[in-house]
Formats: C-alpha cells, sequence, structure tokens
C-alpha cells in the first residue's frame, strides 16, 4: 500500500471532548498520527485542528467522512502538500560555550535563516520555523556537532493554497438556509 502525507483540516465549534473524538476515529484506524495543532480560527466560535497522518487515499477519505459526522464539526477536508501552505517552528536549545568556541555552528543557523533568541553562560536558544525537512536537517547537522541539549518543534500549521476558505462558504450558506426558513416560518 502506498502511503502519503495528507493534512486534515477539521473546523468545528469550541466544545470540550471533540479533540477525544477526532483522535478516536485515527485510533480505530490504527492510523498514527504525525502531528497536531489546535488554534482559534478567523471565525469566532470556530477552531481549526490541523492533522497530520501517513496513510493512503481510501483510508484518509474514509477517516474525514468520520469526522465530520461528529456532531460539532462544521467541515473536516484532507489535503497533500502541494494544496496547502505549511510550517512548523521549533526551538534548539544548544550549549554556549560550543557555540562561542565553534564558528561552524553559526555558520549553521545562518544557513538555515535560523534566528538564536536566547543567549546565557550556559545556554543559547535557537528559534527556526519553516518546512518540516529544514527544521530536522538543522537538528541533525546541530546535533552533529554534540551541541543540542533539547529540541521541540511544533505540530503543523497550514492553509490552503485555493483563494476561499471553505468553511466561510459553508457558513454563508448555512445563515442563508436559516433565513430563508425563518422567512418561511413568518
Amino acid at each position: 500500500m502506498d502511503k502519503t502525507l495528507y493534512t486534515i483540516i477539521v473546523h468545528s465549534e469550541n466544545f470540550a471532548g471533540l479533540l477525544n473524538q477526532v483522535t478516536a476515529v485515527f485510533t480505530r484506524r490504527q492510523i498514527n498520527i504525525e502531528s497536531l495543532n489546535v488554534s482559534a480560527s478567523s471565525i469566532k466560535g470556530v477552531h481549526k485542528y490541523t492533522i497530520t497522518a501517513w496513510t493512503d487515499k481510501d483510508t484518509i477519505e474514509k477517516v474525514t467522512k468520520q469526522i465530520t459526522k461528529k456532531i460539532d464539526v462544521l467541515q473536516a477536508h484532507y489535503f497533500t502538500d502541494d494544496e496547502i501552505y505549511q510550517h512548523e517552528i521549533a526551538l534548539y536549545k544548544i550549549t554556549t560555550p560550543t557555540l562561542e568556541e565553534k564558528p561552524e555552528v553559526s555558520k549553521i543557523i545562518r544557513k538555515y535563516n535560523a534566528r538564536i533568541v536566547e543567549v546565557n553562560s550556559v545556554f543559547s536558544i535557537v528559534e527556526k520555523n519553516g518546512m518540516s525537512e529544514e527544521i530536522t536537517n538543522l537538528y541533525e547537522e546541530l546535533r552533529a556537532l554534540e551541541c543540542v541539549l533539547q529540541f521541540v518543534r511544533s505540530g503543523r500549521v497550514a492553509i490552503t493554497t485555493s483563494c476561499f476558505e471553505r468553511v466561510n462558504e459553508y457558513l454563508a450558506d448555512r445563515e442563508a438556509k436559516y433565513r430563508r426558513s425563518k422567512e418561511q416560518q413568518e
């Protein structure tokens, strides 16, 4: 079976317990979630879940349909990497003495367009935002210089490359239907 990294974007109302329901869909199908990011969306009262997982097209279609059926979910759509713009952020805690003693550490940081956001006598913090592969490559190069004390990365954040936000159209359509039904009742 040929697996692809898919990104599912879910828009939902903000109710407790929905995250558990969404992740349970993946668990039942024994699909490992690679990254998960949940935040408020641009629409008041609507949250956006960005979930990535390696699977095949048939399975991702089924998972997306199951998530869409959840009561508090407004919409769920899946995308391949060429249909979205995505970024991650990572923080690297490195030893300050190594940073000062090995000029190649600074060269690597500049090579990846990362930036040093904190420096003290014991450690320095480097911040990198960008594509997953760049974040991993920077980590590998810093690790090879034996200067990494800690490393953490966020989940993917993504927006579609299409000119419209599907959830906006959905909400506008829903509001129009609601107004028509109210007018018919009067």
